[in-house]
């Protein structure tokens, strides 16, 4: 389904730690808008939903909702350092188009 890569996992696990609200995980969704027709949304979260499917990658959960893993299936997040910024990516086989954003595809 979704892959964190070993960097993706550090820097959420070090968001939780660092959040001044309880979270037990990270959910990802995806919306309509952006750019190319869709857009990736990510923040910690508290809990699973009752239409959530619960992934966990090392010891950390990953929430998605049943809506968007279709569009996420064989998607790698990973957490890169640059000298442009850092930053989450995402490498996802099903996207036809993606923006210059990086958080955007079609």
């Amino acid at each position: 389904m979704i892959n964190l890569t070993d960097s993706a996992v550090k820097a959420v696990k070090s968001a939780i730690l660092g959040s001044p609200r309880p979270a037990s995980g990270l959910r990802i969704k995806v919306e309509v808008g952006g750019c190319a027709g869709f857009k990736y949304t990510m923040g910690l979260a508290d809990g699973a939903t009752q239409s959530d499917t619960v992934i966990e990658h090392d010891g950390l959960k990953v929430f998605v909702d049943n809506e968007s893993q279709e569009h996420l299936v064989g998607t790698t997040i990973d957490f890169v350092v640059a000298l442009e910024g850092s930053g989450f990516t995402f490498e996802n086989p099903n996207a036809s188009a993606h923006c210059s954003c990086g958080k955007s595809f079609g």
